[in-house]
């Protein structure tokens, strides 16, 4: 059975600023905000939500589909995915449109200043969830407004559990649709600062949000992540990478692992610190899509990290 990843596709534009935004971000000038960065170093990544969660689902061993919208610049992209072996009956091409695109700025302490254009992604709602076959399992990741709407219903109303995974596009949600997504989410994912954002809209704590669904999953960078199912709170530690060089996609590799641990009907114990090893093995590369392992090595990094075997 197939996992529907729900999402964009975009290109990312990378720059490093070989500085700390916060020296030439003056706080009482916020309001006046006129700042350039130097950033000698840059490339272009292949990106997007759900391209990233795909390469690493399919990294693991699963299945992934990928639902997006794409541009007229998306060949490179299609020839990415055809040597990769992942489908593409699902990515549809809007004329007339670029592919989504992602302008990412990092500092040395990897703070990212991000401008996004979603160009056809706004068009996602032309895409249906019944239209993908022998799916057991899915994800809504940022993608158009009435896309992540549409599809959650459809979700829903073919009882396929799915994760909402709101990200950057939270924004775009009022309080009350948000609520919407959860009582329809069987899981819902989000960052720290996320976190903090869905309660203020929402209204709910993070328990009574859990309440909701069958767990919500927080993750909090380098310290790890805690997730709250079955009326508790399980923390999750975070393996120290190798290196710390570039934060881009690390979310979309740890929500590739807890696709997968769920598939696998795992324990969240282990779902999550399988999770927490795919962000942690992708913060030690550049762009959400370089980094390679088979899955006998990750096996062998999971037992290294977490002293205990892992069957992939």
């Amino acid at each position: 059975m197939h996992t529907l990843i729900c999402g964009s596709m975009a290109y990312d534009t990378i720059m490093v600023f070989k500085d700390q935004f916060k020296k030439h971000i003056l706080p009482d000038q916020i309001h006046i905000l006129n700042v350039a960065f130097l950033v000698p170093e840059m490339r272009r990544e292949y990106g997007g939500c759900a391209g990233n969660i795909a390469y690493n689902l399919q990294m693991l061993g699963g299945s992934p589909l990928i639902m997006a919208t794409v541009g007229d610049d998306f060949a490179p992209y299609t020839s990415r995915l055809d040597k990769l072996g992942l489908i593409q009956t699902h990515i549809r091409h809007v004329p007339n449109h670029f592919t989504g695109q992602a302008f990412i700025t990092t500092d040395l302490d990897d703070n990212q200043i991000t401008a996004f254009h979603p160009g056809a992604m706004g068009q996602s709602h032309l895409n249906s969830v019944a239209s993908a076959k022998e799916v057991s399992l899915g994800i809504i990741s940022p993608d158009g407004r009435e896309g992540m709407i549409q599809h959650a219903v459809e979700f829903a109303d073919l009882g396929i559990p799915f994760v909402f995974d709101p990200g950057q596009g939270m924004p775009m949600f009022s309080g009350a649709e948000l609520l919407t997504f959860i009582e329809q989410a069987t899981y819902v994912t989000v960052n720290d600062y996320e976190a903090r954002m869905l309660q203020d809209k929402t209204g709910k704590t993070l328990d009574k949000i859990a309440q909701r669904v069958k767990a919500l999953i927080v993750t909090l960078g380098a310290d790890g992540s805690l997730i709250y199912a079955g009326g508790k709170q399980i923390t999750i530690p975070t393996p120290k990478p190798k290196a710390i060089v570039d934060p881009t996609g690390c979310g979309d590799a740890y929500r590739a692992g807890l696709l997968y641990g769920i598939q696998k009907a795992w324990d969240w114990e282990t779902t999550g610190r399988l999770a927490s090893l795919m962000g942690s093995l992708k913060i030690a590369n550049r762009g959400g899509q370089n980094h390679s392992y088979s899955r006998v090595e990750l096996a062998g990094l999971y037992e290294h990290h977490f002293d205990h075997s892992i069957n992939l």
